[in-house]
């Protein structure tokens, strides 16, 4: 069997932290291995513990979770984080996935939600809420696109990044395009590096902008 995904919950409430472990206890592919109660034990602890993803709550005490965010994207650029909060601000959203969030839920989303999307963003992929998903395209469309364009990317970077868009793993995209898992990583980086984005989140919000492909979200 392999080994779990390792989660760090963090939230201000120790109910919250409470429920969350409870219903992560009872997948045999999820563990818990740490908690913080606000942004600064939040960064502490994803030093320490390197967690496979990060449940982070975005309005806490002292550090909050966009700060918290930011810190630990800068010591860990590959850090997965995916924000649980109960607000649904556009402004909180946008910034928490300019950050380097990978996924954005609320806290009114169904348990198997929240269990899909931690597989989800630890496979490389982005989760967001449906809500969330149409305020970000709503702000993105009225928010300058970086200097490059898409003119700047190969064929074949191309292709990818219209997968990437549509939510596809690199697993999945390799099948699909014939070509090898570590490839697809490599033109992953290159669209990122080009386009000026800092996750994959961002290259299909990118993708969505520039309407290379068709916003596809259910009510």
């Amino acid at each position: 069997m392999n080994e779990p995904i390792r989660i760090l919950i963090v939230d201000d409430h120790a109910i919250v932290r409470e429920g969350l472990r409870a219903l992560i206890r009872g997948k045999p592919d999820l563990a818990v291995v740490g908690e913080a109660a606000d942004g600064a034990q939040a960064i502490a602890q994803a030093r320490t513990l390197q967690p496979d993803i990060i449940l982070m709550d975005v309005v806490m005490p002292h550090t909050d979770g966009l700060e918290a965010i930011r810190q630990i994207r800068k010591e860990n650029p590959y850090a997965r984080i995916i924000v649980l909060t109960s607000f649904g601000d556009e402004h909180q959203v946008v910034t928490a996935i300019k950050a380097g969030a990978l996924g954005y839920l609320l806290k009114d989303s169904s348990p198997q939600e929240l269990i899909e999307a931690i597989r989800c963003v630890y496979r490389g992929e982005s989760s967001l809420d449906p809500s969330v998903a149409r305020k970000l395209m709503l702000q993105f469309r009225e928010t300058p696109m970086p200097d490059a364009g898409t003119d700047a990317l190969t064929e074949r970077e191309l292709q990818v990044l219209k997968l990437v868009a549509h939510g596809l793993s690199n697993d999945t995209i390799s099948h699909r395009l014939f070509i090898g898992e570590g490839t697809v990583r490599v033109h992953v980086s290159n669209i990122l590096g080009k386009l000026h984005l800092e996750s994959r989140t961002q290259a299909a919000l990118y993708a969505l902008r520039e309407k290379l492909v068709e916003l596809e979200i259910s009510a």
